[in-house]
């Protein structure tokens, strides 16, 4: 713009002096003259340098206008969807999907509650679960944040990142395949890979199936089994029919042996003595973690002697699994399963 208005009074300037060369009869030498002609040099070269000036901005905003196209192709959708999850279970069933999220809680102590899967090396650890390191989740790539009702009074933690729930929990007093099944496709959908969830449920159900043949193959008189994770040396969790180990059991072609109806979270708590109405077939499963000292008060309690385990009745001892996992959990129990060692009563 600021050009042009130059360039029209430098014009008119022009014109005039080309109509009127000598109006006072100016010789072409004289003083005026050389003075008009300086004007006219410095009016030329000021526009030249204006007009010079304003094609660089021209230029930049091409550049940024290209910058803005290529800016808008980028921001489509990626591949790639950056998951964080304070959940324990969904993030063990992600990373045995092949789809590990960038970010879980608690990950120093992953391998004593959780086991199986293994957490990629790269996998940042948000501190807390129950209440994640808000500066650290504000630092994060996050595209999305899958928890459940659990960690759901944490989400005001994750500014403008959408969060998803997804619960693997029975919807009824008895856990079923599908009550792990439907939350894994869930999953899928959210990452964008519905194909990778069927195939990982597809290979859950093959794995979980192939883990009851090897059990039975090595113990064909084991039939039903109880389930306790002690607190101390006389109180304990017992799984019963709306935690993960019924549906596990049930597709290994074993039975749960309960005591009892369970809460919001698949156990009745118990003391050592209630175990003695338990079946004497039923072979009892403890799952670690186990301390040391709770071990040793074990041992040496007198109802725990009199309990016979590890001599008339059955007994095992198996590796950590997430017991409010989903489906992952569910593979890694039947894999342990498979592989534990019983003693005492049918395993004799």
């Amino acid at each position: 713009m600021f050009p042009a208005l130059y360039k029209n009074n430098i014009s008119k300037n022009i014109s005039i002096n080309a109509i009127k060369p000598s109006i006072r009869n100016c010789s072409p030498d004289s003083p005026k003259v050389r003075l008009k002609r300086l004007s006219l040099v410095v009016s030329l070269a000021l526009t030249t340098m204006l007009t010079a000036c304003q094609e660089p901005v021209t230029e930049q905003k091409d550049v940024q206008a290209t910058a803005q196209t290529a800016a808008q192709v980028d921001g489509a959708p990626h591949v790639k969807i950056n998951i964080a999850s304070p959940d324990w279970g969904n993030a063990a069933t992600l990373t045995a999907m092949g789809y590990p999220p960038i970010a879980t809680g608690d990950v120093r102590v992953w391998d004593r509650w959780v086991g199986t899967p293994t957490l990629p090396p790269a996998t940042i650890d948000l501190g807390i679960r129950y209440q994640p390191n808000a500066e650290l989740v504000a630092q994060l790539p996050v595209d999305l944040v899958v928890d459940n009702s659990f960690y759901q009074h944490a989400r005001n933690l994750y500014g403008d990142v959408p969060a998803e729930s997804v619960m693997f929990a029975a919807k009824g007093d008895t856990a079923t395949w599908a009550d792990y099944t439907e939350p894994t496709r869930k999953l899928g959908k959210l990452i964008n890979e519905p194909k990778l969830a069927e195939d990982y449920i597809a290979k859950s159900n093959d794995d979980i199936g192939i883990a009851g043949e090897r059990l039975q193959q090595r113990y064909p008189n084991v039939k039903k089994f109880a389930v306790v994770q002690f607190a101390d040396a006389n109180n304990m969790r017992m799984y019963v029919a709306n935690s993960l180990f019924q549906p596990a059991l049930a597709h290994m072609g074993k039975e749960l042996d309960v005591l009892g109806k369970g809460n919001q979270w698949g156990f009745v708590p118990i003391r050592m003595g209630d175990l003695a109405t338990l079946d004497n077939d039923t072979c009892l499963l403890i799952i670690n973690p186990l301390s040391p000292i709770t071990r040793a008060e074990i041992d040496d309690s007198l109802i725990w002697q009199r309990l016979s385990y590890g001599h008339d009745r059955c007994v095992g001892e198996l590796p950590p699994v997430w017991i409010y996992g989903g489906m992952a959990s569910l593979v890694g129990l039947a894999n342990n399963l498979s592989n534990v060692t019983l003693k005492g009563g049918a395993a004799s």
